[in-house]
């Protein structure tokens, strides 16, 4: 019975829900039009009986009654423009009736995961109303818009800040609630990765100290290489092993990474780490020389990802360079003049040469792009980080990579070592800038490129011996070393006695779209405007012209 045939006397506190009979059910049925016009009869000449009038109100019909009115009270008082950082916009009647929410369900990022079905059915053990189901398949499609792993790259630099975009901006919601310690897998980030990056150049650095005629004179032994080594070939196995892991049981969370502008380059961490252990193999342990096959074993994957993420950047889109240009793309560069060094220590010159080609052609375009800033590329953070050590990383290993190709430290190593002099001192004169930031494990992949240039400063310190050359190839070693030992105590700090290492991954649970108050019919609701001033506009001039004309026929 509608709202209006009812008497303003029993229109709220009267009603009465009650299960309904099927009895009552087909006499509802049989109702004729006739006795409802009889009825309204009787309700305005004759008082009803409260017990003969009863509403019959179902379940359902009474949720989609607060639904709107949680509508009209959100519009009243504007309190529905942003969505709570809380993940619990999806839960059901959490957020729409102000009950409480059920618990997470992580099963989003699983691997082979539904479509939420069951999350999306608010009371899946009911027909539901058209009413309803129509509201309902409204939220399922934007859930399941909302859930899509292919998160445009734009869409992250939307929705994340901060130097790694690992940081969600207040007015963003997320898929998973925030005030719960997610699942450790979930939690666990590709740029782990970039612990292996840190040890295994330092173990690189300590066998070049001890074996390079420039620095023979401080007698260090290869133990320190041996220990350091071993030490990087266990992280790297830890990690590996973990990130295994978290391919298996949430492969949809590995999808999101790998559309993430900065930790898409962090896939290539580890096949480096792989070619700078292979570099800093200890001879106590490999006499002999490397084998081709150790360098086909781990530059194959890394070639096969950079005709994947060189060709997005060449063929345009919305993964093109200007729009995902950061300064860990230097990642996806870097390891070319790695390759290239493996390359010429395992006597393959020519492949060595095509790959120092490769890379120093896209680090030319990356570093262009980023000093640059095109209006067309997403803005880097004002801030400083550690993150711009990247830029140092590419020249440095390129000067080694034409060293050992072509035996000589000659005029192009020593171009290369001259540009990474320049940017690490632009880098040193503002080092207050690096201060103030919280910790994160990102901050391991930016010891590698001065690590490099220190190794890079050992050879150049070869070619031309002085005190000035030995003494910088020292400093920047201790530098290098002294910065990696903090990071390490900082590192077990973090993860055993205040276990703050690995937060909740926001970074990787935001969603396709904005989900707050839709801009696009204001917007419409003002084109409409200026569409109608415009007509009106032109049918004033019309008529004027129209008149004008009148009065010049018809003096």
């Amino acid at each position: 019975m509608d709202e209006r045939e009812i008497s303003p006397y029993f229109d709220t506190h009267l009603i009465d829900i009650h299960e309904v009979l099927p009895e009552e059910e087909e006499e509802g049925d049989v109702i004729t039009k006739e006795e409802n016009g009889n009825a309204e009869k009787r309700f305005i000449n004759k008082p009803t009986k409260v017990r003969k009038m009863k509403r019959q109100v179902s379940l359902e019909t009474g949720f989609s009654v607060l639904r709107k009115e949680s509508k009209k009270a959100k519009d009243e008082n504007g309190s529905g423009v942003n969505l709570p950082r809380s993940g619990r916009s999806f839960g059901g009647f959490d957020n729409r009736f102000g009950m409480e929410g059920r618990k997470a369900d992580f099963s989003i990022f699983k691997t082979k995961s539904s479509t939420l079905s069951k999350q999306n059915s608010l009371l899946p053990s009911r027909k539901e109303r058209s009413e309803t189901e129509s509201h309902q398949k409204t939220d399922r499609e934007v859930l399941d818009d909302s859930v899509d792993t292919s998160v445009p790259a734009g869409r992250y630099f939307a929705a994340l800040r901060g130097p790694e975009l690992d940081e969600v901006k207040d007015d963003e919601d997320i898929l998973l609630p925030k005030d719960e310690q997610w699942p450790f897998l979930l939690r666990f980030p590709i740029g782990c990765f970039g612990i292996c990056l840190g040890l295994s150049s330092q173990a690189v650095l300590w066998r070049t100290l001890a074996t390079s005629p420039a620095t023979e004179f401080l007698h260090i032994p290869l133990f320190i290489n041996l220990a350091l080594w071993l030490l990087a070939v266990a992280v790297l196995f830890c990690v590996s092993f973990t990130y295994i892991l978290k391919i298996i049981f949430y492969f949809e969370a590995i999808k999101r990474e790998y559309f993430h502008p900065v930790r898409v380059n962090f896939f290539f961490a580890p096949w480096v780490v792989c070619m700078f252990l292979a570099l800093a193999a200890p001879p106590t342990l490999f006499p002999n020389k490397l084998q081709p096959a150790i360098w086909c074993a781990f530059m194959l994957p890394y070639f096969l990802l950079e005709l994947k993420i060189y060709g997005q950047w060449l063929s345009g889109g919305k993964r093109r360079l200007c729009k995902v240009a950061n300064p860990s793309s230097h990642l996806s560069v870097v390891g070319n003049f790695v390759g290239a060094i493996l390359a010429a220590k395992v006597g393959w010159k020519e492949p060595a040469k095509f790959l120092w080609a490769v890379g120093s052609a896209h680090y030319f375009v990356v570093f262009v792009t980023l000093y640059q800033r095109l209006p067309t590329s997403e803005a880097l953070p004002r801030e400083l980080h550690p993150v711009y050590s990247m830029f140092i990383a590419a020249p440095s290993a390129a000067s080694i990579a034409w060293q050992n190709i072509y035996g000589d430290f000659d005029e192009v190593s020593r171009t290369c070592y001259f540009i990474a002099l320049f940017l690490y001192v632009s880098l040193v004169v503002r080092i207050k800038f690096f201060t103030g930031f919280r910790f994160s494990v990102a901050w391991w992949a930016y010891t590698f490129p001065t690590t490099t240039f220190s190794v890079a400063t050992i050879k150049y310190a070869e070619e031309v011996p002085s005190v000035l050359t030995k003494g910088l190839a020292v400093t920047l070693s201790f530098i290098s070393s002294t910065t990696v030992s903090v990071l390490i105590v900082s590192t077990l700090l973090h993860a055993f006695v205040w276990r703050t290492l690995f937060p909740n991954d926001l970074a990787i649970a935001i969603t396709k779209r904005r989900l707050g108050k839709e801009k696009k019919p204001f917007k419409k609701v003002n084109d409409i405007k200026r569409w109608t001033k415009q007509a009106l506009t032109k049918n004033n001039l019309a008529a004027k012209v129209f008149d004008g004309g009148k009065e010049d026929s018809y003096p």
